[in-house]
């Protein structure tokens, strides 16, 4: 290919006038891209900022979130391998008008300096700092070879080489590590240039194009001897294409269109003979699978003369059939039986049926569930034992199919299933102790009473990384767990949203990052358990045992913790605002750095907690026990201390000093240490043995001073 003609101007006369130098291009080039960049950040990061400020602050009117955003959303976080969400997806409107903007503008904006870089070579930055884009022609570039300089050659090949490197290697699903290594491949896609003599970078390179000097029309950096040049297109070389080819060995192109034929007639022909065999051999297996399907219905009609023992084994074997009319006769079946002996058989051959049969025994659950309803309590007592047989045949089916085959059901479907406890006329308790329970769908089900010790409901998905798009959660919203026992069960990442947990056994149980909105764990047990950064928003919480659990970062705005037995749990930086905790038990609990805004705590027991940096906004401590509380730190406005105790007048010094080691959370040092250089000026209701006591002891108040 020829060399771009070069034009050379002379020297003006030495009175031509003073420029200011302009910077480098490279540093100009380098300046453009900032602010492309920048601009298009800034029109996404600004709406959805907005979106966010929306959701938290408005929250009176919701309404579903768009759902271009929710497949957004979605796939985004599937490429990235982030965890599933909540699935509640009720947003207020402005919160989807700017979360809407926040992704179709940025994609306005690129598309518009897209095509200005086309049409005119220049993007709105690259105008503003002189630089120019041109094709090896000297024209502008061109939509296609603008879309394959920018979205191919600047951004998709550096940043997918990435993405691959991160997906296959340890580093996947760190997040940190895949920034780091798009930020190392960006950077040396962009030094490709400066290592280029004309200043090629690569994605340039790539679309055939040059970065000009707008005024001066230069490829090069700044010359002071070149005041122009141009680049002409009057001796472009021949390009190589396979029609030339083609016509240069005519003997080879015949040979290698005549194999090709062949083979695809070839490929053909034992395509169809292939194809031909399968269909056969399916269709002889449908056929031997109809006859003894037919054989195994004709035993079970009503006027056959089969003995019970064969017409059992007629049931139990319809179980083994790989057919959906097999599924269905059998629950119909299950629908019309009267007999025990018959019952228990269709049970036990939907159970040999495997993972399959649990769509139809639900259906089968829920059918049964509104039969009962429709009987009036007291009338035809016997129908409605059968119908309790049946249910019951239903639960014993579903409970050996989730123990037997949970490796296959991770995808079932139970919700509003019921898989309570019953007693009459035949005992049933769901037991799945130890077993892997994850994905399934138990959304306003019946579970009480069901034991789930050391049972899994969170697990790894198919790349077997837990903390990705495809981890198995389940769904117990709405779910009834009364009496259930699941302590030591794995019950992270949870949406057990408005789920009656009342007197559920949840000790060292794994709750982190539950959304437990609304939840009703009122006598609950949670000893030890872990429920960080858990969202416990308006729930119930009466009469909890929570001693020695972690709620650090937790979120229970709204919580009533009523007569909640807490020693030594953990709350630090939890949202306790508008919480109920009268006649609560919070001796040796860490509550530093919590905001306790609006709380009501009339009445609790907090010897040796730590209120260190805590906001006491607007708070009743009224009648409360405050002996070695640690208030260092924290801030007290319109804190209500009526009656309150701050030490025990019937302890000795001793019996203190014994109580603080004991509950191991009062800090190192004297009594005195715990209240010293405390704000109490804007405290409400503190009488004389209070203000006293505080004073003595190094609080600031305007009545120290007197």
């Amino acid at each position: 290919m020829a060399s771009p003609t070069v034009t050379t101007g002379k020297k003006q006369s030495d009175k031509r006038p003073l420029r200011i130098p302009k910077p480098p291009l490279a540093i100009r080039r380098l300046g453009a891209w900032v602010v492309e960049v920048s601009l298009l950040a800034a029109t996404g990061v600004v709406p959805f900022q907005l979106g966010e400020y929306t959701r938290v602050h408005f929250t009176s009117e919701q309404v579903p979130l768009n759902p271009v955003l929710v497949s957004t959303s979605e796939a985004i976080a599937q490429t990235l391998a982030q965890p599933v969400t909540s699935r509640e997806r009720q947003v207020s409107p402005l919160t989807n008008l700017f979360w809407s903007a926040a992704l179709a503008t940025p994609i306005l904006l690129a598309s518009w300096q897209l095509f200005l870089l086309s049409a005119t070579g220049q993007t709105s930055p690259k105008r503003w700092f002189g630089v120019r884009v041109i094709a090896a022609s000297g024209e502008h570039p061109g939509i296609v070879r603008a879309f394959v300089r920018e979205a191919i050659g600047r951004w998709g090949l550096p940043v997918g080489t990435a993405y691959v490197i991160w997906r296959y290697s340890g580093a996947f699903p760190n997040l940190e590590i895949l920034a780091g290594v798009v930020g190392v491949f960006l950077l040396v896609e962009a030094l490709s240039g400066p290592l280029n003599r004309h200043g090629r970078a690569m994605h340039d390179r790539l679309a055939d194009t040059y970065v000009v000097s707008e005024q001066l029309g230069a490829i090069a950096p700044d010359d002071s001897t070149t005041e122009a040049i141009v680049l002409t297109p009057e001796s472009i070389s021949r390009r190589r294409s396979l029609w030339n080819w083609m016509r240069q060995h005519p003997g080879m192109t015949l040979l290698m269109v005549s194999v090709a034929g062949i083979t695809a007639v070839l490929g053909t022909f034992v395509g169809t003979q292939i194809y031909i065999q399968s269909q056969e051999s399916l269709r002889e297996f449908r056929r031997r699978n109809d006859q003894v399907y037919l054989q195994l219905v004709d035993k079970l009609n009503p006027d056959s003369p089969q003995a019970f023992s064969e017409r059992r084994e007629a049931i139990i074997a319809l179980g083994t059939i790989d057919d959906p009319r097999a599924l269905q006769f059998l629950v119909d079946l299950l629908l019309q039986e009267n007999s025990l002996k018959n019952i228990d058989a269709v049970q036990q051959a939907l159970f040999s049926s495997g993972p399959v049969a649990l769509p139809y025994l639900q259906r089968a659950n829920q059918a049964l569930l509104n039969d009962i309803a429709a009987i009036k309590p007291g009338s035809n007592r016997q129908q409605q034992k059968i119908l309790q047989l049946r249910l019951r045949a239903t639960k014993q089916a579903i409970a050996k199919i989730l123990n037997i085959y949970s490796s296959q059901t991770h995808d079932a479907d139970l919700s509003r299933t019921h898989l309570g406890k019953t007693s009459d006329p035949m005992p049933f308790t769901l037991m799945l102790d130890q077993t892997d329970l994850s994905g399934i769908n138990f959304r306003g089900a019946i579970l009480s009473n069901a034991s789930f010790k050391y049972s899994r409901f969170y697990g790894a998905g198919a790349d077997d990384r837990l903390g990705t798009f495809d981890d198995r959660i389940v769904d117990l919203s709405g779910a009834n767990l009364q009496d259930s026992n699941l302590s030591g069960a794995v019950l992270q990442n949870l949406d057990i949203i408005r789920t009656n947990l009342i007197r559920a056994k949840l000790n060292q149980a794994n709750l982190k990052g539950a959304r437990l909105n609304g939840a009703n764990l009122s006598s609950a047990q949670l000893i030890g358990a872990s429920l960080e950064k858990a969202v416990l928003e308006n729930a119930k919480l009466a009469g909890v045992d929570l001693d020695e659990a972690n709620l650090e970062w937790a979120n229970l705005s709204g919580a009533r913790m009523v007569q909640v037995k807490a020693v030594a749990a953990k709350f630090k930086f939890a949202d306790l605002s508008k919480t109920e905790w009268q006649g609560a038990d919070l001796s040796g609990a860490d509550l530093s750095n919590t905001k306790l805004e609006n709380a009501d705590l009339n009445g609790a027991m907090l010897t040796g907690a730590n209120m260190s940096n805590a906001v006491l906004q607007n708070v009743s401590l009224r009648n409360a026990d405050l002996t070695l509380v640690d208030f260092r730190g924290a801030t007290l406005t319109e804190v209500d201390f009526k009656g309150a105790i701050f030490a025990d007048p019937k302890m000795s010094v001793e019996e203190i000093s014994q109580e603080r080691e004991f509950l191991k959370k009062a800090p190192a040092g004297s009594t005195a240490a715990l209240l010293s250089g405390v704000d109490f000026t804007n405290a409400k209701n503190l009488d004389a043995n209070q203000l006293s006591y505080i004073c003595s002891k190094g609080a600031i108040h305007p009545q120290c001073t007197l």
